[in-house]
């Protein structure tokens, strides 16, 4: 099985500010096998974004939806979507008013199995993507295991994001294996080993992403995602020295 690797736009959310598709045309003179879109398309009609996405050898890994689009665009994220052969519609994140306690997240799983149900009667796949704060401890448990065991595992799917898991002091690849058959997606992110907790290149800071990787492999991970949420050098510098480390690792097969 041969391992795809996109790079998660926010990463380079300033160059393709300035120029949308000229940042996709670098992204594939780079070598990566896809981007995932965070919540900003271009402005351009899905046909255009496709036959750009096709002329450069780019696969849509998926999208990133702010949850207001989730909860009042679906049908028409969805579309657009499909014209663009993106298979994975992720939430990114939660506002932190939507931030509250135990029965605020029962909720909000019903709400993500909602957006899966949907998301699945259209061919699609829908996942929810952790920062930090869902891995606070709320009388015993964790939001993250709210959103995920007590949303519908059979169309909610955990983006799992290696820097912010090993952040809050957790094991990536004990949620990796926990989550295993509904992790499609992985995040790929490496932390400064200084105080600071800087995002880093990946292979320049102190995250065994050696180990997460394999465990992802085992787990059916379909897409490893790069994202660097900021970088300290030039992004595509950054860019390019995350997947010149992926290209080198044992348990990268056939990158």
């Amino acid at each position: 099985m041969r391992m795809k690797v996109a790079i998660q736009l926010f990463t380079l959310r300033d160059s393709c500010k300035e120029d949308f598709v000229g940042t996709l045309k670098k992204v594939a003179q780079l070598g990566y096998d896809g981007v995932e879109f965070a919540g900003n398309w271009g402005g351009l009609e899905a046909r255009e974004l496709k036959a750009l996405l096709e002329e450069m050898g780019l696969q849509a890994a998926g999208s990133h939806v702010p949850l207001h689009m989730l909860e009042n665009d679906l049908d028409e994220v969805i579309e657009y979507q499909k014209q663009i052969n993106c298979q994975y519609i992720t939430c990114p994140n939660l506002p932190e008013d939507r931030r509250g306690g135990i029965e605020e997240y029962s909720q909000l799983a019903k709400l993500l199995t909602k957006f899966g149900e949907k998301c699945a009667e259209n061919g699609m796949k829908f996942s929810y993507h952790n920062h930090a704060f869902e891995l606070e401890d709320l009388g015993g448990k964790q939001p993250l295991n709210i959103l995920l065991d007590e949303s519908s595992p059979e169309v909610v799917n955990a983006e799992l994001d290696i820097y912010w898991l090993t952040k809050a002091g957790e094991n990536p690849v004990e949620w990796i294996e926990k989550y295993k058959g509904r992790t499609p997606l992985l995040h790929l992110k490496d932390m400064t080993t200084d105080g600071e907790q800087f995002f880093a290149e990946l292979g320049t800071g102190g995250v065994d992403l050696e180990s997460s990787i394999r465990a992802g492999v085992q787990a059916g991970v379909e897409w490893f995602i790069v994202e660097q949420d900021q970088t300290k050098r030039d992004p595509f510098e950054s860019a390019t020295i995350s997947l010149n480390y992926l290209k080198k690792q044992p348990s990268a097969p056939n990158l």
